[in-house]
């Protein structure tokens, strides 16, 4: 008698999906993305996603264990992902010291610091992301060249991503034409023999951890499809305005973390909108808030700074645009 149950009245719907499950999923959405990453990168990737990994689970453990006094949950996977996640977002040539800090950032301040998974309201790994960018803008932005295992962790041949050359290019006065010959091609883009982060060189490997998410029904496709639409319909309007001005839609969305934060970053459960009106309207605003910061900001990139700040309207979203209960009474 000291247990009572609750019970509803039907209908009762059941599933097996838990928490460990979905996190697992989306680790193996990664695997295409981190097996391109490591043949492209070499050791260097390896060494940085380990590093983020580990360190992003000894963190949630010890502040759970002995600042919460609560039982560690690093098992459900969530930390892992959220070290994938982090690597995904910087240089594989990254001292091991920056990542732990950019660890510590992301589990100890964006998600234990608001009671843990399904609290937080910013996704943590951006915010480690950007919080490493601020602090150290040197080493975040020496971006190593795809040259293999071949290239060293501590002494990697570095260079400007496709990105970074179009948008100094353009503010020194140069056609995008002229440019366009200085980058790889989009085909090269497309399968990743650029420099950059390691998420974000190989468009086909993340498209093929999307693929994987929606059969598994991990997240739905609005927010991606409209972040992705959005871009595209933006910066061709631009392209079309002014192509020696303005790159093409299809650079923009195979260059830089679009493809990634579209993916894997801005579908965060916790950080998303709940109603697939809301999740429009947040994919919306991180492709315009990514043109604009990619267009006319000083920063090449805005995919992380735009999910963040769209991350904050979240609530907001939530509050005013709500799916309907079950069972309501339609008005029409």
């Amino acid at each position: 008698m000291n247990k009572l149950f609750t019970i509803s009245p039907s209908p009762h719907v059941y599933e097996d999906t838990t928490v460990k499950r979905l996190m697992f999923d989306v680790i193996i959405a990664m695997l295409p993305a981190l097996a391109i990453s490591i043949y492209f990168f070499g050791i260097g990737a390896i060494i940085v996603t380990l590093t983020a990994v580990v360190s992003c689970l000894a963190f949630e453990w010890l502040i759970q264990k002995y600042i919460l006094k609560k039982e560690p949950s690093i098992t459900d996977g969530s930390a892992i992902v959220t070290g994938i996640l982090l690597a995904f977002n910087i240089p594989s040539s990254l001292p091991i010291w920056i990542i732990i800090v950019g660890s510590l950032v992301a589990i100890g301040v964006a998600k234990m610091s608001f009671g843990g998974l399904g609290n937080n309201p910013f996704n943590p790994a951006l915010v480690g992301r950007v919080f490493l960018l601020i602090s150290f803008p040197v080493q975040m932005t020496s971006w190593p060249l795809p040259t293999g295992f071949n290239n060293s962790y501590a002494d990697a041949v570095t260079g400007a991503t496709p990105l970074g050359v179009m948008k100094e290019g353009i503010g020194m006065g140069e056609s995008v034409s002229a440019l366009m010959d200085k980058i790889p091609s989009h085909m090269e883009l497309f399968y990743g023999h650029m420099g950059g982060s390691m998420g974000e060189v190989a468009a086909i490997a993340l498209i093929l951890g999307f693929g994987y998410m929606l059969f598994k029904k991990v997240i739905k496709m609005h927010i991606p499809v409209s972040i992705l639409l959005t871009i595209t319909v933006f910066t061709g309007i631009l392209w079309f305005v002014n192509p020696e001005s303005n790159a093409d839609p299809l650079f923009h969305l195979l260059t830089g973390g679009v493809m990634l934060g579209a993916i894997f970053m801005a579908t965060d459960y916790v950080t998303s909108p709940m109603s697939v009106k809301g999740m429009w309207i947040f994919g919306i605003g991180i492709g315009l808030i990514t043109v604009s910061i990619r267009v006319y900001g000083a920063y090449p990139e805005g995919i992380s700074f735009a999910i963040l700040i769209m991350n904050a309207f979240v609530p907001l979203i939530n509050s005013y645009i709500k799916p309907k209960r079950f069972g309501e009474i339609r008005n029409d």
